[in-house]
C-alpha cells in the first residue's frame, strides 16, 4: 500500500498548517510542531514520544513543546506535551484540544482540525507561558515528516 503522507495535505493546507502556528506562537512561548508519518504499527503516544526526542521538543528553555503526531494511512493521532506544559495544564487542556481534532477529523476536515487545535493550544498556553520579546522560536514552524 503507497503512503498517503505526499497526498495528506495540500501545499496550500499545509501553509495554512504553518500560519497557525506561527500565529499561535505569536501569543505563546510554547514551541508547537506537527509531525505526519504513514504508519503507526504500534503504541501512538510511544511513538509521539519517541518523535517527540527525535524532534529534539524535549530542549526547549521552559520544556514548553507540543508535538501534534498524526499517522495517516492509520487513522491515528497523539498529542505530545514536554514536562513545563504539564506541570501547569490540566487534564480538561488535553481533553479539549483532543475533542478539537477528532470532531474535525472524524468528518476528514484535517487541515480545519489540526488549525483549530493549535490556535487552541496559543489561547489556552499563553496564559502559562506567555509571548515577549525575548522570546526565540526554537524549533521549525515546518511541518515535518518521515
Amino acid at each position: 500500500m503507497s503512503s498517503k503522507v505526499e497526498d495528506f495535505l495540500t501545499a496550500a493546507q499545509e501553509q495554512e498548517i504553518v500560519q497557525a502556528i506561527r500565529d499561535a506562537e505569536l501569543r505563546t512561548s510554547g514551541e508547537i510542531r506537527v509531525h505526519l508519518e504513514s504508519n503507526c504499527s504500534g503504541d501512538v503516544y510511544e511513538r509521539a514520544q519517541e518523535l517527540f526526542h527525535v524532534l529534539k521538543m524535549d530542549n526547549t528553555r521552559d520544556a514548553n513543546g507540543i508535538l501534534f503526531y498524526v499517522a495517516v494511512d492509520d487513522r491515528k493521532f497523539a498529542l505530545l506535551g514536554d514536562t513545563g506544559i504539564h506541570a501547569v495544564v490540566g487534564a480538561q487542556f488535553w481533553i479539549d484540544v483532543k475533542n478539537e481534532m477528532e470532531l474535525r477529523f472524524r468528518e476528514s476536515k484535517f487541515t480545519q482540525g489540526l488549525t483549530a487545535a493549535i490556535q487552541l493550544v496559543g489561547e489556552r498556553l499563553s496564559a502559562h507561558f506567555p509571548w515577549d520579546e525575548d522570546d526565540v522560536n526554537e524549533l521549525p514552524d515546518q511541518i515535518s515528516t518521515s
